[in-house]
Parts: C-alpha cells; sequence; structure tokens
C-alpha cells in the first residue's frame, strides 16, 4: 500500500473495543458457571482467534443483538483438533493457563509470526504448579503441547511484568489445589484482576502481588471500552501535525494502560479527558491538540503501561525538540515482530535520527520524514505506526508491504485515518 495522506486531523472517532479486554472476555465467561453477555467485543482477527478456541473446548459463542453471548460447557474438554491461535500471542499464552487443567492433550500453534514468539516464558511457571507441557527448540517456541491434568498452587515471582504470562498463572489457579499468587516487578495491565473480581472470583491483591483461590467464575455482563492502543494512533498523529483536534470516544483509561497519554502531556501536547465513567473498565472521550512537543524519557514502570504504543510514540518522538530516550523496553524485541530494530530500520531509512539499545532507543529531533519503503514484517503495531509516520513527510509517500496484518487488531483503521484527515491511501 503507498501512503499519501496530508494533515491536520480533525474529528472525533470511535475506536474499536480493547483487545485485551475482549480475549478475556471471552476466555473467562467459558470458564464461568452461567452464561455472560458482553458488549463492545472487539470485531478482528485475534480475537476471532480466541473465539475459535473456546469453541473447541465446549463453549458456545452467538450474537444477540448488540452484545455477543458466551455459553460456558459444565467443563471445558480437550479439543478435537490443533488449537490455531492464529497471530495472537495473548490467545496462546492465556489458554496454556486454562489447558494446563483441562484434562487430556492439546496443542496450541499459530501463524509464521506466532510460531517465533517464546513460550517458555509461560510453560516453566506452570510446569512449577504441576503442568505437563512442551514446545519445539527447547522448550522455547510454539507449538505447545499441554497435557492437562492436576495442579497445585505456588508463589510465582516474575522477572519482567508480563500481563499474559500473570493472566496464564492466574487461570491455572483457578483449577488449582491451594492459592496461587503472582508478584511482578512492575505493575502490568490488570485486566484479568478487575474481570475476576467483577466475576465473584476470591482475589487479593497486595501491591504488585496478586493472589487466586481456586473456583470458577460467575456469569454477567461485560462492557468492553474502546481500545487505548488503537486511540494512540490517531492521538499522536494529532499532538505532531499543526491544526489538528482529535477526540476518541469511549476510550479505555484502566490506569494501567494510559502510559501514552502521560508520555503526550510530558512532550507538551494539549490533553483531555471528558465524560468519565467506570463499569468495571474506566473510560472516557480523550481529545488531543499539538503543543510544542519537547523530547522525553520513558523508563521504569512507565514501560509496561504503554509497551504497545511504543512504536507510535517513537514515531511521535522524531517530532519533538531534543532528544528522548526509551530505556527497559526489551520487551518490544519478543512481539510480533522485534519492533525495536524494525521501527528503528524504517524511521532511519525515513531521515530520522534513531539509536536503538538492546533495551530502547534515543530519538533526536525534530525531522522531517521523507518517502520510504517499509518492511512490517507482518507486525500490526508496525504497518500502522509508519502510516502516521507518512503524515511526517509532508506528503512524500510511505509504501508498506503488507496491511493485512493491521486486521488482526484494527480492521477500520485506514477508514477513519481518512475520516480525520481526508487523505487517500
Amino acid at each position: 500500500m503507498v501512503c499519501r495522506r496530508r494533515g491536520p486531523l480533525r474529528g472525533a472517532v470511535d475506536v474499536p473495543g480493547d483487545k485485551s479486554v475482549s480475549h478475556r472476555a471471552l476466555i473467562f465467561p467459558a470458564l464461568a458457571t452461567s452464561p455472560s453477555r458482553v458488549r463492545g467485543l472487539l470485531d478482528a482477527g485475534d480475537v476471532h482467534s480466541t473465539r475459535r478456541a473456546v469453541e473447541a473446548l465446549g463453549a458456545v459463542v452467538r450474537g444477540e443483538e448488540a452484545y455477543v453471548v458466551v455459553e460456558p460447557p459444565e467443563r471445558l474438554h480437550e479439543p478435537g483438533d490443533v488449537v490455531d491461535c492464529g497471530n495472537s500471542g495473548t490467545s496462546l499464552r492465556l489458554l496454556a493457563g486454562v489447558l494446563a487443567g483441562v484434562p487430556g492433550l492439546s496443542v496450541l500453534t499459530g501463524d509464521e509470526s506466532l510460531r517465533r514468539r517464546p513460550v517458555r516464558r509461560v510453560i516453566d511457571p506452570l510446569r512449577h504448579m504441576g503442568a505437563v507441557l512442551h514446545a519445539r527448540e527447547g522448550d522455547r517456541l510454539p507449538p505447545l503441547v499441554i497435557r492437562g491434568g492436576p495442579l497445585h498452587g505456588a508463589r510465582h515471582e516474575l522477572p519482567v511484568a508480563s500481563a499474559q504470562v500473570k493472566s496464564a498463572l492466574l487461570l491455572a489457579g483457578l483449577s488449582a489445589e491451594g492459592e496461587t499468587t503472582v508478584v511482578e516487578p512492575a505493575r502490568s495491565r490488570d485486566h484479568s484482576e478487575r474481570l475476576l473480581a467483577a466475576m465473584g472470583v476470591p482475589l487479593r491483591i497486595d501491591g504488585l502481588s496478586v493472589t487466586v483461590s481456586p473456583g470458577r467464575p460467575r456469569g454477567g455482563t461485560i462492557e468492553v471500552p474502546g481500545d487505548v492502543s488503537s486511540a494512540a494512533f490517531f492521538l499522536c498523529a494529532a499532538a505532531g501535525l499543526a491544526g489538528s483536534e482529535v477526540t476518541v470516544r469511549n476510550c479505555g483509561l484502566n490506569p494501567s494502560r494510559t502510559g501514552v497519554l502521560d508520555v503526550l502531556e510530558a512532550m507538551g501536547a494539549e490533553l483531555w479527558v471528558a465524560n468519565r465513567t467506570d463499569e468495571g473498565e474506566p473510560r472516557g472521550d480523550v481529545t488531543v491538540r499539538p503543543g510544542m512537543l519537547e523530547g522525553t524519557v520513558i523508563e521504569g514502570p512507565l514501560v509496561p503501561r504503554l509497551i504497545d504504543e511504543l512504536p507510535v510514540i517513537m514515531v511521535l518522538a522524531t517530532q519533538a525538540e531534543g532528544t528522548t530516550v526509551v530505556r527497559d523496553a526489551g520487551e518490544l524485541r519478543v512481539k510480533e515482530s522485534d519492533r525495536l530494530a524494525v521501527m528503528g530500520e524504517a524511521l532511519r531509512a525515513a531521515g530520522a535520527d534513531v539509536r536503538l539499545f538492546d533495551d530502547g532507543c534515543e530519538i533526536r529531533g525534530p525531522t522531517r520524514l521523507r518517502a520510504v519503503d517499509v518492511r512490517t514484517r507482518l507486525d500490526h503495531r508496525v504497518a500502522m505506526s509508519m502510516t502516521v509516520a507518512q503524515l511526517f513527510a509532508g506528503g512524500e509517500p510511505v509504501t508498506l508491504d503488507d496491511v493485512a496484518c493491521v486486521g488482526t487488531s484494527f480492521p477500520r483503521f485506514f477508514e477513519l485515518l481518512d475520516r480525520l484527515c481526508g487523505g487517500a491511501a
């Protein structure tokens, strides 16, 4: 795809349902004692993978007016075939925690990109609970084979903050004997804790420690907010383009996910929130206007709160005066692609001053970007971030070798971007 859009961006949009919450809004109800109704579920490839997976385990998922209804089986059962998680690392890791306690043999696999993503980080702690799991290349990469059976509770101290690993262990703890505790070095997104508590699961939170007792959730109604990770592309674009003003309605404002908003304010963008509500997950209407952008430092506990937004923040940093430094973000190297390397390569080719570290980068600006051909490596966030980069190239084109990957999380991205800026792909 050749992108040739021009700013400014102006208007208000609704972004699709939060991807992280949507995965959980299918998996947790599949474990419940009664049906659940979900409103605002993301309609995209990754969530479709989770839906097919829970159906393979015995749940019934159907549409009912504005809701998706999840009817759990009496007990989850061994799938009749290999479970294909597509491009979704969340599906694979969370399902590993579920299937560790489901009697029988299960195999989780995915597309070429997912089969390059590490699974040892979830295998080792699940084995500590008595689970039997194997993967290829010395238990490093999918497919992941699980022989489900009895589990015992355990205390886990994670070396890296990871909502996916934490959630997998909490889910395994629901079918284990005794309590399961997960301790993180920093706060990761807490959608699992919020939803489990709302569904009546005994849960105890003490600082960075979460403890769950065995049990089954109860069904209910789940409201999925708009995805702040999807909103970030439009908000960052507006922050860097003179004359812009963008409002994202019904945007998720979970404090464990709003690091991108903190960074926008720290860099000097004008930002405010209206119409705040909280139905299990806080939300509101977020508006951004450009300001005199300055470089900032992103490190430590802030990083888990914006790990998925860092690619587009790297793009915005090219437009800020001075230096932006990112540290403690080694997790970016084990996403759908090595996002540090891929974004660094693409931005340097577009004329940006970027220096990479093992765990982050340094970007000096401001820089007017130029035309560039981008290899997205089948990574949806790279594709969308470099689409935003084209807006900072003064109308020069950015060519993306693959945009089908955008459908895994945000199928309407290009449509909504065109609505805001009036440009053409």
